[in-house]
């Protein structure tokens, strides 16, 4: 069994790790933190877990951590980088569910995050958990960066087209639309029900922490520099992301074709057939991401739909398809649960 931890239990991506770890054949729970509710059950915030899950809420410093196989910090930013040493020297693996080691030069995350990175040291090391791109160097990780949501629903749209060289990476388009969860477990006026619902708005349209994350993952695919205009938004839903993405076709070719060869193999990337628009609840609460290409008009632009639970194969989910990678079992175990209709 696999003695599992998890550092902040209690946000959205926390229940959803404890929803999916609980039924999982393979993993022991051993340890779930949190300050502010240290001695209360679990259940007791999460009564869905009741029967599945039996442990309290314990504070961080007397988690016994460093008795895990692996720990997931599922906490804002900047707290995973300051508990990333002393998890590593204990022999612990950590997968990080923020963006702590997702973006590679300190420079860019200070600037993206405001604050400077406490281990640098730690940036290279750390593999970017986006199993379609990088499984072989999961495998061997100790501390891998689990992709933001947008980021997982953006570049597995893009993946075969740029890969391919077959569209202009100069220009390309994401318009992005999120749920209410994506922005997390918290009071803020903007998120309150009378405030989100019955509307829809873009934010962040002059740069979004995600940008940089996503023009990384693409230029590393690419090697070299791509051009990336990224507007998310909000919309009047709980959970889910749909990404329609654009780009200018540069030669002809087969998309139905270069889709399904590209993700084949890939037990969590569904291609639907031609002329299909994939919608987000048909991925509510699954690891999936389902894509549809489309090329209007047969004309030289390519547009591609993405969607995914940002809470599962947007965060949760793929940290754990990356932990079964890591501990060389079915990434699929524990994750095979379809969509929850309606």
């Amino acid at each position: 069994m696999i003695k599992v931890g998890i550092i902040g239990g209690t946000g959205y991506t926390g229940v959803e790790l404890l929803r999916l770890l609980a039924v999982h054949p393979q993993v022991e729970l051993r340890a779930i933190t949190s300050r502010a509710e240290a001695g209360k059950p679990v259940t007791d915030l999460f009564p869905s877990l009741r029967g599945h899950v039996d442990l309290a809420f314990t504070a961080p410093d007397a988690a016994g951590l460093e008795q895990c196989d692996v720990v997931f910090s599922a906490t804002p930013n900047g707290v995973a980088m300051q508990q990333a040493r002393e998890l590593l020297a204990a022999g612990v693996r950590l997968i990080d569910l923020a963006a702590d080691f997702r973006l590679k030069d300190p420079t860019v995350w200070e600037t993206w995050y405001g604050v400077p990175h406490a281990c640098p040291e730690l940036l290279e090391e750390a593999v970017y958990g986006l199993p379609e791109v990088n499984r072989q160097r999961i495998s061997k990780a100790r501390l891998v960066a689990n992709p933001g949501c947008y980021p997982t629903s953006v570049q597995l749209g893009f993946l075969p087209l740029v890969e391919a060289g077959v569209v202009d990476s100069d220009h390309l388009i994401a318009d992005a639309k999120s749920g209410a969860s994506g922005a997390g477990r918290k009071a803020e006026v903007h998120l309150l029900l009378g405030e989100a619902a019955d509307t829809m708005k873009a934010y962040a349209v002059a740069g979004h922490r995600h940008w940089p994350e996503i023009r990384q993952g693409l230029e590393a695919a690419t090697g070299k520099k791509v051009g990336l205009t990224f507007v998310p938004h909000l919309v009047p839903m709980i959970r889910g992301i749909h990404a329609t993405l654009y780009a200018r076709l540069t030669r002809d070719v087969d998309l139905q074709g270069l889709y399904e060869s590209r993700y084949h193999d890939e037990p969590f990337v569904d291609v639907m057939p031609a002329g299909t628009h994939p919608e987000t609840r048909s991925v509510r609460g699954a690891n999936t991401c389902r894509l549809a290409v489309h090329r209007p008009q047969g004309a030289d632009t390519v547009v591609v739909l993405s969607v995914i639970d940002n809470l599962t194969k947007g965060a949760a989910g793929q940290a754990i398809q990356n932990m079964n990678i890591m501990f060389g079992i079915n990434e699929a175990t524990g994750l095979s649960q379809p969509g929850l209709m309606p």
